[in-house]
């Protein structure tokens, strides 16, 4: 056997061709000026990690993809033309809008449920998930996010009603910290778009250096509005609820960036 015609990927996690590339990018050339990310979208994990110790069902949860975010993003990208990275691997092989260095990013528990697969990682199995699963997102995110032509970029999650047993009443939640986001004009747009919802102001999350990647390593850098929006995720459990909820982000987006002058 000739080892220089080997991958890298020959002697780590992943397995080609039965396992998938960790990224795909949707429209890559588009000069739009809108970047979309869908860190959570896959439920892929690699053959080699089997099912991380976990049923079926426990797999459809919450707990290993945002539900409903990839067709809500796919929708919104074919609509404006824009670029859309899609990040495939369940969030529970390695959360990509995690730092790779931290306990979060490879979690052990999840809502109360125990990740078999995810304990007593060694440093090597660690650094095997980060070097193939989130650099390669990382690259994409920071190529992307630094092209001259972009204006707004946007992170598009759900999220569960209820986690660690506290209820979440907000039918969709504006995340960001920084003026230059404009997250409040985008959140006070989607109150008058919607007068009827309960609109979460930075909730059910925060953002924080320890605990996301997207919006501090590459939002906010490029100084450009940005947010990271997080819909209720029993709002998109059929193809009819994903559907009306792409139609809506497609009118506050494209209301938003009418505002400021930008083209769509």
């Amino acid at each position: 056997m000739d080892l220089s015609r080997e991958t890298p990927s020959s002697y780590g996690l992943l397995s080609r061709p039965a396992d998938p590339e960790p990224v795909e990018i949707i429209n890559a050339e588009s000069t739009r000026p809108i970047l979309m990310i869908c860190e959570h979208a896959g439920r892929a994990i690699p053959k080699k990690l089997d099912t991380l110790g976990l049923t079926d069902d426990q797999l459809a949860m919450h707990i290993a993809y945002d539900i409903g975010t990839e067709k809500v993003a796919r929708k919104l990208a074919a609509r404006f033309g824009c670029t859309l990275i899609v990040q495939r691997y369940s969030r529970l092989v390695l959360d990509c809008n995690r730092p790779p260095d931290t306990v979060e990013s490879i979690p052990v528990v999840s809502d109360h449920i125990s990740i078999p697969g995810n304990q007593d990682l060694t440093r090597r199995d660690r650094d095997a998930r980060t070097r193939e699963i989130f650099e390669p997102f990382a690259a994409a995110c920071k190529k992307h996010v630094t092209k001259p032509h972009l204006r707004y970029t946007y992170s598009i999650h759900s999220f569960t009603p209820s986690m660690n047993g506290l209820r979440r009443p907000w039918d969709v939640g504006f995340l960001y910290r920084r003026p230059q986001s404009r997250g409040r004009n985008l959140l006070e747009l989607a109150g008058r778009l919607w007068p009827s919802m309960t609109l979460g102001d930075n909730e059910p999350y925060q953002v924080a250096d320890e605990t996301d990647w997207f919006i501090p390593s590459c939002a906010e850098p490029r100084q450009i509005p940005h947010s990271l929006i997080e819909i209720r995720n029993d709002h998109l459990i059929t193809d009819a609820g994903c559907e009306q909820w792409s139609d809506r982000r497609y009118e506050l987006f494209s209301h938003f960036m009418e505002t400021n002058d930008a083209t769509v």
